[in-house]
């Protein structure tokens, strides 16, 4: 029986472990995926601290992993011939498996799926292994050129993806526009590619970059950010003070928070202006608190945003393989993916770890 390497899960709050265990067999309407990349997310750290554990219980011994890009190298036997991808082509997962029969996957939004729906990394086995089998229909193929990089395909699958949807939604309140001023809070995995979706889809407005290390304010600036404001240790009136000075506005008409912690939602909407929007889509807290009276007052907006549909991820691997946008990945080794997580878990990373499979 060939073996794979993975990292599996045996509790909460314990390490993975790195192991041999048998190669999976496709069922009929899988394919077979040898992972070339898979993307660490925080949202991976939490899973093991049991942020998820309720909303997505797991069985143990567990495989976590959702951003994911690897070749195919098996179809299992009710995989129809229609399929516009073959043995040997790489494709990226979507790792939203809606049933595809509620209301929010009829409408195309399988990741909101209210029926029985599944999400890789959170239910299915994910991809911190070297095999990893795969429902066919939410495997996208890529070009042999973009292939040439699995590294920087598997972060558009969240990392890419989920703060495109929020700057979408954003867009779509006719709040931003050439003279607004939208800030980006949490220059990471997520936000690092937020601020290339301000710019792109921010009709001219100005972004502003919030954070707490200059590393990453730098890391924002390299990606478009007009300013960035260091938020550490700092009051409202003294970022508001810094806007000001930066942009002419002491409020922000819009915020992408990629953060979502008891600290961070409070100070975007005391940053915000009249009719403002809020963002969010960080899940580094269980609750945050807001007050009401400006958030009535002034008709502000907060708008809840999760990961992305089939059609967000296509639009995403299109704009990358167009060379508009950047990344900021640092390629590591699944020998190292506790060391790693306790890393995302302190906030210490700065753009996107991938654990890369050599051939």
């Amino acid at each position: 029986m060939k073996k794979m390497r993975a990292a599996r899960m045996y509790g909460y709050n314990e390490p993975l472990r790195i192991e041999e265990v048998p190669v999976p067999e496709p069922g009929p309407d899988e394919i077979l995926i040898k992972v070339a990349a898979v993307g660490m997310c925080r949202s991976d750290y939490q899973l093991l601290d049991g942020y998820f554990k309720g909303p997505f219980p797991v069985d143990f011994p567990y495989i976590p992993g959702h951003e994911v890009a690897g070749r195919v190298v098996g179809l299992g036997s009710e995989v129809p011939d229609t399929v516009d991808y073959a043995v040997g082509d790489m494709v990226v997962v979507n790792p939203s498996w809606g049933d595809g029969t509620c209301r929010q996957c009829r409408e195309g939004n399988e990741q909101l799926c209210s029926g029985d729906g599944r999400w890789v990394g959170f239910g299915p086995q994910g991809g911190f292994a070297e095999y990893m089998p795969v429902q066919y229909n939410h495997a996208i193929p890529v070009s042999e050129e973009a292939a040439k990089h699995p590294e920087l395909l598997a972060p558009m699958t969240d990392a890419g993806l989920t703060p495109f949807r929020a700057m979408k939604k954003l867009r779509d309140t006719g709040k931003i526009g050439p003279d607004r001023v939208v800030g980006v809070t949490g220059i990471g995995g997520l936000g690092s590619y937020g601020i290339q979706y301000a710019k792109l889809l921010g009709g001219g407005a100005t972004v502003v970059a919030l954070a707490r290390s200059d590393n990453k304010l730098d890391v924002a600036k390299k990606n478009g950010a007009d300013y960035g404001i260091n938020i550490r240790d700092k009051s409202t009136e003294a970022i508001q003070g810094e806007l000001e000075d930066l942009t002419g506005s002491a409020t922000f008409d819009a915020v992408l928070d990629c953060v979502g912690s008891e600290q961070s939602i409070p100070m975007a909407f005391d940053l915000l202006g009249p009719e403002g929007v809020v963002a969010s889509v960080g899940l580094m807290s269980d609750h945050v608190s807001i007050a009401q009276f400006p958030f009535v007052g002034t008709e502000r907006t907060y708008l809840g945003s999760f990961w992305g549909n089939h059609a967000n991820l296509v639009e995403v691997l299109s704009l990358a393989e167009k060379g508009l946008v950047e990344h900021d990945v640092t390629k590591v080794k699944l020998e190292d993916v506790n060391e790693n997580l306790e890393a995302l878990g302190r906030g210490d990373v700065v753009g996107r770890l991938v654990i890369v499979f050599e051939d």
